[in-house]
């Protein structure tokens, strides 16, 4: 049974190889540079331990329960972060489309963007998440809540301020405040106080 499973994990990761250098020889003779090189990183940086595995010691590394389920909780969070990326830039390309170069690297940034969601949330859920406390983890929690709630407060204020202004003819100035000042203040809170928890967790040893 181990040897099958062992078998089908080769088996996949070659599969997953060959479709990789076929997007990539495709995106280069369509002249997408970026996001061909960006598929290279993405590739690298979500793969990096089977990678490193098989070039040190040409194997798989352990794929038991708790990696699997921090493999399948960091797709989950990197796919929901694509989803929402997806849509806000689908928002914005409809006002301002773009094409060429410049529509290759919104493409790149976003896949870039989501395989580092993916490896965040990796590193967070093997090393940071077990050696957290829960108050740690709530406070956490309350930081990426006041993050998101930022993101969601700037593209809401952003779109309703037009909408006045474009309505009424006046600057409105209530909206302006709170996507210009107000919410970055906010996302940079939120983030700032995630990096200093996560790297707490990731730095510590032993459980707090």
């Amino acid at each position: 049974m181990g040897e099958a499973s062992a078998g089908l994990r080769k088996l996949s990761v070659a599969l997953s190889i060959c479709f990789l250098l076929l997007l990539v020889l495709s995106h280069l003779a369509l002249r997408t540079y970026y996001v061909a090189v960006a598929l290279v990183l993405a590739a690298v940086a979500a793969g990096h331990r089977e990678l490193w595995s098989l070039v040190r010691w040409r194997r798989l590394p352990p794929f038991d329960e708790r990696v699997q389920e921090n493999v399948s909780h960091s797709v989950r969070n990197g796919f929901a972060f694509l989803l929402i990326a997806s849509a806000l830039l689908a928002s914005i390309l409809t006002l301002r489309p773009a094409s060429g170069p410049a529509a290759s690297k919104v493409v790149s940034w976003l896949l870039l963007s989501g395989v580092f969601v993916y490896v965040v949330s990796y590193v967070f859920y093997d090393r940071v998440a077990p050696v957290l406390s829960e108050r740690s983890m709530a406070v956490l929690r309350t930081f990426l809540v006041i993050a998101g709630a930022s993101v969601a407060a700037f593209v809401v204020s952003a779109v309703l301020h037009n909408a006045v202004s474009a309505l009424f003819g006046i600057e409105e100035p209530v909206f302006f405040t709170i996507a210009v000042l107000l919410a970055p203040a906010g996302f940079l809170v939120g983030v700032l106080g995630s990096a200093f928890l996560f790297l707490k967790g990731l730095l510590s040893r032993t459980p707090q």
